[in-house]
């Protein structure tokens, strides 16, 4: 995330440099400058402001030095779904993104939700098990169960998620569409 940030900002950096000046030189530039008044000889500078490019940080260049992190996987998830109710929602599921591809009946709409995630600090919290002692809702969701397993943006998943409390049926439902939706 942090990687794919930085190299945006520079790309854009880059990319203005190269740009502006190309669009500033072309013409005249309207502008509301005073005719009269003690600021009419002031000439204001057209163009772009100088602004040196930084060189890439060493984790943004593809090196594979030591210290250097690694690329990011793509994500991979085999995703097992039992006693749903849902016709064609039980049985195993293959899922990867990056490309999407797979055996998952709605493969782009779950790689979508997963990006959307990880580009959030909510993305963190997505596979994680609900913390012993949570207080969570007597809300029975029914017999439903699922396990993800697999690596998603190269971190390794390994979860279950059920429909048993108000916790567990608010996980299922922050991973449909990977999960099948059951509301």
């Amino acid at each position: 995330m942090l990687r794919r940030l930085a190299l945006t900002a520079v790309v854009s950096l880059a990319a203005l440099s190269t740009t502006a000046p190309a669009a500033t030189a072309t013409g005249p530039v309207p502008s509301a400058l005073p005719t009269a008044g003690p600021l009419s000889a002031v000439q204001p500078a057209l163009g772009p402001l100088p602004v040196p490019l930084p060189p890439l940080p060493s984790f943004l260049e593809g090196g594979g030095g030591v210290g250097q992190e690694k690329p990011a996987e793509r994500t991979r998830l085999t995703v097992t779904v039992e006693r749903s109710g849902v016709a064609g929602a039980d049985g195993t599921f293959e899922l990867t993104c990056g490309p999407t591809g797979g055996t998952h009946p709605e493969r782009q709409a779950a790689c979508d939700r997963l990006a959307e995630a990880g580009a959030t600090r909510a993305g963190q919290e997505l596979f994680r098990a609900t913390p012993e002692g949570t207080m969570c809702t007597m809300i029975y969701g029914g017999d439903a169960s699922a396990r993800i397993v697999g690596t998603w943006e190269g971190r390794a998943v390994d979860t279950t998620v059920t429909r048993g409390d108000g916790c567990e049926i608010a996980r299922w439902n922050n991973l449909v569409p990977v999960l099948p939706d059951l509301r």
